[in-house]
């Protein structure tokens, strides 16, 4: 049976696809956006949310948390020191996708994800 097995493999195994959407997050919070096709962006987008939601309380408990997550120290800086207080009486939707056409080799639709 195949009940409740909705969740996007985005082509890949499950190792794959959890370090291809770590990296992807750390890419929209260093540099504040990403471009990349529709499916990978909204993979992300709840990741994201939920990794500058974490970051929002400046705790040791926070950044070992978001330390699990990311694979470098600088986007656990960003969360805490910038994003966090940025962010602190936002409610959430820290993030917005933005589309930008079809890609011209596969015609995969290409948006681009970055912070409010």
């Amino acid at each position: 049976m195949r009940h409740r097995k909705n969740k996007v493999t985005l082509s890949r195994v499950k190792g794959q696809r959890e370090l291809m959407l770590r990296t992807l997050a750390e890419g929209v919070v260093l540099h504040e956006g990403v471009t990349t096709t529709a499916a990978k962006a909204r993979a992300v987008k709840p990741l994201v949310e939920r990794m500058i939601t974490r970051g929002k309380i400046n705790t040791v408990v926070a950044r070992r948390y978001l330390m699990t997550f990311f694979t470098k120290e600088a986007p656990v800086k960003k969360i805490l020191e910038v994003l966090g207080p940025k962010y602190e009486a936002r409610a959430g939707g820290y993030t917005r996708i933005i589309k930008l056409g079809q890609r011209k080799g596969d015609a995969a639709e290409v948006v681009r994800i970055e912070l409010v």
